[in-house]
């Protein structure tokens, strides 16, 4: 039998980058849509985490995958994978 690692089966989000939060911190907004309970209307949720930025390459606005990791602070649980799109990239 073989060993397989953990790492390989971590949960993975994509967000944008709200905030940058001090060194190596960014707040990350992750979208997501649920049926409301009695109409059963989509409604729109977020959920804002703490993300550890090691080369403070994240700007506001970025789009980015992060990781799941072990707790790096009281706060921070996620570490950032890969940046899909900056800020400069998108077209407002």
């Amino acid at each position: 039998m073989e060993n397989k690692s953990k790492r390989n089966f971590r949960k993975f989000l994509v967000g944008n980058v709200i905030q940058k939060s001090g060194n190596k911190t960014i707040k990350v907004a992750c979208f997501y849509k649920i049926p409301h309970s009695v109409y059963q209307k989509e409604v729109k949720r977020k959920t804002v985490i703490y993300v550890h930025d090691e080369d403070n390459k994240c700007a506001v606005g970025d789009s980015v995958r992060v990781f799941e990791t072990r707790p790096l602070s009281r706060l921070k649980r996620w570490r950032v994978g890969s940046i899909i799109n900056t800020a400069s990239n998108i077209n407002i």
